[in-house]
């Protein structure tokens, strides 16, 4: 028998003699071989739980797979949650930053605007320094006053003023008695002759007294028709200062008695000047006046010198005071009040009634002791300021009347500071009719710088040599217009107001 193993075979032929052995050995290896077909069968089994096991496998790779998907999901939210976080961090950082910026800003504009205002508060301020410091050297021409954008009372003056003739302007500085104006020796009624006298002159006002007066009825017909048949806005003015000097109170009509003002001096309580001037406004503006001649503004002891009474008193300061009361009670009613004497006649010997009369006091003593009284009223709104007679040889050396007088005039405008109407005193008085004609005096006292002119001698002569002045030049017209002016701008106040 052939080898039946080659190479690596541990067996030869010559150690299988016997056949026996052979047959063993090949029944051993049909054994082996069904050991081998199980062992394959066991190997098929094992590959089927291979099988299971590899499709387990899978199932867990599938879970696996899903729980990694789960896991980049929550991953990629919590990425987007922490950029979020990040952008709303750093935006609420960039507002915060523009908030302070914007803040710092605003501040800094703040302060850019008040240094602004504190400059131009400084800046005012200098201003007025300079003023006061200009004032104190001199007293120089008037401080102009700013008028209104829109100066609505200016231009109803200038409509009344463009259309009146020359001759209705001139009559128009005259306060007269309507007997001065009708010629009659008494006049209580306004009839067809009190029409002709104001057709032919229109003057600014009438003065009224005791002799004009009846009774209530009477005077209020009286006055009635007289302003209704004036062509302008006109005065009706009476002296009533309460006390003794009381035209109306004093005539027997049913009004209120007032009582001396001395008495309300010698009180201190300057509440009843105020209700002296309230009462008598209210009364007056009834009967249908406009113009009180009153108060007294002088300075003296009351009971003593030509005006008696009349006064508040002695003293500066308390005379000031009873002063503005009664005038802002009086104006207070529609009533224009007129303070007198200016610049003061409470110490003077002698009456203007009768003759000449003169201070010897300067220009200082006046400040100090009389100035203030009328300075209060002023202040208190006084529409008129009374220029006595007196003569002020020291304050002017030209030693004629007040109310002639430039620079008494011109301490009233330009010291004291008044811009109504300066009256003279009546032009009827021996102070002035001893001197002068009733045309001097009239021409004189505006040329000096009054406004109106009480009670001439003569009025048709007065009225004249005004108009006559004015035509030669010696008068300008343009001086008459700013009398005028200030007049109108007093009785045309009711009218702007309604």
């Amino acid at each position: 028998m052939g080898k039946l193993f080659r190479g690596k075979g541990k067996y030869s032929d010559e150690e299988f003699d016997d056949e026996e052995m052979l047959e063993d050995d090949s029944e051993e290896d049909e054994d082996d071989s069904e050991e081998d077909e199980d062992d394959s069968e066991e190997d098929e089994d094992d590959s089927e739980e291979d099988e299971d096991d590899s499709e387990e496998d899978e199932d867990d790779e599938e879970e696996d797979e899903e729980d990694r998907r789960a896991y980049r999901r929550r991953r990629r939210i919590r990425n987007q949650i922490i950029a979020y976080a990040v952008v709303f961090v750093l935006l609420a950082a960039l507002i915060a930053g523009g908030v302070v910026i914007g803040i710092g800003v605003a501040g800094k504009l703040r302060e850019k605007r008040q240094a602004a205002e504190e400059e131009k508060l400084q800046e005012q301020l200098a201003a007025e320094q300079e003023a006061e410091a200009a004032h104190d050297v001199a007293i120089g021409a008037p401080e102009e006053m700013e008028e209104p954008e829109e100066d609505y009372m200016g231009e109803l003056v200038d409509a009344i003023l463009s259309e009146m003739p020359l001759e209705d302007k001139v009559a128009g500085m005259f306060i007269v008695t309507p007997e001065a104006l009708t010629g009659y020796s008494t006049v209580t009624q306004a009839g067809d002759v009190t029409q002709e006298a104001l057709n032919k002159y229109a003057v600014g006002g009438l003065i009224y007294f005791a002799k004009n007066i009846e009774d209530e009825e009477q005077l209020k017909a009286l006055l009635s028709g007289t302003e209704s048949m004036s062509r302008y806005p006109i005065f009706l003015g009476v002296d009533e200062e309460g006390g003794t000097v009381s035209r109306v109170a004093g005539s027997g009509i049913g009004v209120i008695q007032v009582g001396d003002m001395a008495a309300i001096g010698e009180s201190g309580d300057t509440s009843q000047a105020y209700e002296a001037g309230l009462t008598i406004g209210a009364y007056l503006k009834d009967m249908g006046f406009n113009l009180d001649f009153a108060p007294v503004a002088d300075v003296a002891a009351a009971g003593e010198g030509e005006l008696g009474d009349r006064v508040f008193g002695s003293d500066p300061a308390l005379v000031s005071e009873m002063v503005a009361n009664l005038v802002d009670g009086l104006e207070g009613t529609g009533v224009s009040s007129c303070l007198k004497h200016f610049p003061g006649i409470g110490d003077v010997e002698g009456d203007t009634h009768d003759g000449k009369v003169e201070t010897a006091k300067t220009l200082d003593e006046m400040r100090a002791s009389d100035f203030p009284t009328f300075q209060a009223g002023i202040d208190a709104g006084a529409d008129f300021v009374m220029v006595s007679h007196v003569t002020a040889g020291a304050v002017d050396e030209a030693s004629v009347p007040c109310s002639m007088s430039e620079t008494i005039m011109n301490v009233l405008r330009d010291e004291l500071g008044f811009e109504g109407v300066i009256i003279t005193d009546a032009l009827d008085m021996g102070a002035i009719t001893e001197y002068y004609t009733s045309g001097e005096a009239a021409v004189q006292a505006i040329a000096a710088g009054a406004d109106m002119l009480l009670m001439p001698e003569n009025f048709q002569e007065a009225y004249e040599g005004v108009l006559a002045a004015v035509k030669d030049g010696t008068i300008p017209e343009e001086r008459i217009n700013e009398s005028l002016e200030r007049i109108y701008r007093i009785k045309c106040a009711d009218k702007l107001s309604e």
